[in-house]
């Protein structure tokens, strides 16, 4: 494919992914602003990520810190874009993350989020995360569980380099977009309630929630950001 084939193909796809967003808000009466896309660029190319800049995309998400800092550099402050950190995060890579994201979508422990804190006040940032959340309580992933993720707001709010700005989940493995429904839904409910709770530090504004192959679903169920890789990129090489 020619880099001009490549950047069409690119930009077609950005299209299109809004305009499904924008028809998902609709049929559930949500202003389609309210929703962001983060374009997922695991192992996509600094061309290709500028392809979808110039698409109009101003999201990115990065789920590996060594392959995500040079593409950062690459852009600096150019054209207003804001990387958002959302794969696994090991504690001792954490200094390099905070500041470098505007945000941190993957805080799946107390321990994480006491180790950013401490990183945040010796760079004197504010970091803003959001909480994984195990929504489907599986054993083979990382993240609060439901009852744990309430337990912790009280210490998170006292955590004065962090904002925690809502909460992020992964559902169970499904070949059907609507499968993925109840955890969404389940995600929501959890943060209208958590939002009901009086803490400085702690808001429920966001969820990001949805990938490729279910991203409607959850802007249905109340999403504001979603997390969208290969429907704009294509499929990654193995």
């Amino acid at each position: 494919m020619t880099d001009a084939s490549d950047s069409d193909a690119i930009v077609q796809n950005v299209q299109s992914v809004l305009h499904h967003i924008r028809q998902a808000a609709d049929r559930v009466g949500r202003q389609s602003d309210t929703i962001r896309l983060i374009a997922v660029t695991k192992s996509v190319s600094v061309s290709r990520i500028r392809h979808a800049v110039a698409a109009g995309v101003r999201l990115f998400g990065e789920n590996r810190l060594q392959e995500a800092l040079p593409k950062i550099a690459s852009f600096g402050a150019e054209e207003g874009l804001g990387w958002h950190f959302v794969g696994r995060l090991q504690r001792r890579k954490v200094k390099s993350v905070v500041g470098a994201f505007v945000m941190i979508q993957s805080v799946d422990s107390l321990e994480l989020a006491g180790e950013i804190n401490r990183r945040a006040e010796e760079a004197g940032v504010c970091q803003e995360i959001l909480l994984e959340v195990n929504i489907g309580g599986e054993s083979t992933k990382a993240g609060f569980s439901l009852p744990g993720v309430v337990d912790a707001l009280p210490v998170l709010d006292s955590m004065s380099h962090l904002s925690v700005k809502g909460l992020m989940a992964v559902p169970p493995p499904t070949r059907e977009a609507g499968s993925a429904r109840p955890y969404f839904r389940r995600l929501s409910e959890l943060a209208r309630s958590l939002a009901r709770t009086d803490l400085r530090r702690v808001r429920m504004d966001e969820l990001s929630m949805g990938m490729s192959n279910d991203f409607e679903t959850a802007v249905e169920e109340g999403a504001t950001f979603v997390r969208v890789g290969t429907a704009i990129f294509g499929p990654r090489p193995r």
